[in-house]
C-alpha cells in the first residue's frame, strides 16, 4: 500500500511538471495567423490553426471573442474529430466539415471553466469524419442561419 502511494505521488509530480510546461509553451507561443473564410454568404476572417499544437491550443484561456471571430482548424486528413473544452473560459458553437468544405455536424460545447479534473471534460466527437472544424461564439451558427450542406470556402 505504501509503494502504491509513493508511485501515485510521483506521477502527480509528474502530471503537475507536465501542464506546467504545457501552460508556459502556450502562453510563449506564436500568436496565430488569421485567413479570409466564406460560409455560405458570409464573409469572415478567421484565427488559423493548422499544426498540432495549435490545435492543441485552440481557444484556451480566452476570456471573449468578438461578435463573428472564431478559429478555424484544418488538418491533414478527413476523420472522426473530437474536440473538448480543456482551459477554454467562453462556451463555443462548433462546425464540422467534410474534406469538401460542406457542413456535416454542429454542436454547442461548455466551458471548461470551473472543471478541476479533466476526466470530467466532455468530449464532443463530429457525426462524420471531418477535416474542418470551425469554433465560433455559442449560438453563432443558429443565430446566423448557417444550416447543414452549407459549404466552407477558405481563401489563402
Amino acid at each position: 500500500m505504501e509503494l502504491h502511494l509513493k508511485c501515485f505521488k510521483h506521477l502527480r509530480i509528474f502530471l503537475t511538471l507536465v501542464l506546467v510546461f504545457v501552460g508556459i509553451h502556450a502562453s510563449a507561443a506564436k500568436p496565430f495567423s488569421k485567413v479570409k473564410i466564406t460560409l455560405g454568404d458570409k464573409k469572415l476572417e478567421v484565427e488559423l490553426a493548422e499544426t498540432a499544437d495549435q490545435h492543441a491550443r485552440g481557444l484556451m484561456f480566452r476570456e471573449k471573442l468578438g461578435e463573428n471571430d472564431g478559429m478555424l482548424f484544418i488538418f491533414p486528413g478527413e476523420e472522426t474529430r473530437f474536440f473538448w473544452m480543456k482551459n477554454t473560459l467562453i462556451d463555443l458553437s462548433i462546425g464540422y466539415f467534410d474534406a469538401s468544405g460542406t457542413l456535416i455536424d454542429v454542436q454547442e460545447m461548455k466551458s471548461g471553466k470551473g472543471v478541476s479534473n479533466d476526466m470530467l471534460l466532455a468530449s464532443y466527437p463530429s457525426a462524420k469524419p471531418a477535416k474542418y472544424a470551425l469554433e465560433m461564439n455559442k449560438g453563432w451558427f443558429d443565430k446566423n442561419k448557417v444550416k447543414l450542406g452549407t459549404k466552407l470556402k477558405v481563401h489563402h
